[in-house]
């Protein structure tokens, strides 16, 4: 069992609620508005944040609050909490069930604490800095998979995807060639989760934001992975892309990725 710590027991908490929140919403009509040509957010995503913020700054009222939709707390502390209370809007608004509620805990510029809850499947994957990944208290690790050609990766492609050149459809095209498949699921934080235990092998994505990465990248990591931006330097959550494995093709897919930046 993971040790539990009151961070970690209350970011649980505030995604369990917001979760079956969600679930209950699901095969509803949803009102969708548009941030974007193809980025979505509905009244969902908005109460999600409600309950997850309340739950949290109930606890915590010190620390700082970053969120994908309408709340932002800044106090200058040392602690922010980092969260996305529907990651998979698309997949929601469309009653597709995939989809999560993320929550991280930063001190000091670090990823301590990273909980991704989906409440469709009823699993929960926590992780706490430098004691382990887990998935409904069962410790989870990476594939071991060790060739590019027998690996499964995921990925996602950015809200500009109509208007940018740099969308991920080249990289996209490269990888599908040379991996045994590729799946591109809605939800950036479960793919990362699904690395972490082994489900995929490893994963790409770029121009995203860091309620999208924060909680699972610190999972993949507790969980033996490895996480670096396109060019294999050190995973800075500012800088909005990921490369996450299993490590054993860590460097196979930076190769892959030097074809597509052209490098």
């Amino acid at each position: 069992m993971p040790k539990r710590d009151k961070y970690l027991e209350v970011a649980e908490q505030a995604a369990i609620k917001a979760g079956h929140y969600l679930l209950k919403g699901l095969a509803e009509k949803k009102k969708i508005n548009f941030k974007g040509q193809v980025d979505l957010v509905t009244p969902f995503d908005l109460k999600s944040e409600e309950i997850i913020f309340e739950t949290i700054n109930r606890i915590f009222p010190e620390h700082d609050f970053l969120a994908e939709e309408a709340i932002n707390k800044n106090h200058q502390s040392d602690y922010c909490w980092v969260v996305d209370p529907l990651d998979g809007t698309t997949n929601f608004a469309h009653g597709l069930p995939f989809f999560c509620i993320s929550i991280a805990l930063i001190f000091k510029s670090e990823i301590i604490r990273g909980v991704v809850y989906d409440p469709t499947r009823k699993e929960l994957f926590t992780a706490s800095q430098g004691l382990g990944a887990y998935l409904n208290g069962q410790e989870v690790r990476v594939s071991q998979t060790s060739e590019l050609g027998n690996s499964l990766l995921a990925t996602g492609f950015p809200y500009d995807i109509r208007t940018s050149p740099d969308n991920n459809l080249n990289h996209f095209s490269n990888f599908a060639l040379r991996a045994q498949a590729v799946r591109r699921c809605g939800s950036a934080a479960l793919d990362l989760c699904y690395v972490a235990c082994g489900r995929f092998d490893g994963y790409w994505e770029m121009k995203l934001k860091p309620w999208d990465l924060a909680a699972g990248v610190l999972i993949v990591k507790e969980a033996g992975g490895r996480v670096t931006d396109f060019r294999g330097q050190a995973f800075e959550i500012s800088t909005g892309e990921a490369v996450a494995s299993n490590d054993r093709i860590h460097q196979a897919m930076l190769g892959i990725l030097r074809l597509g930046l052209g490098k």
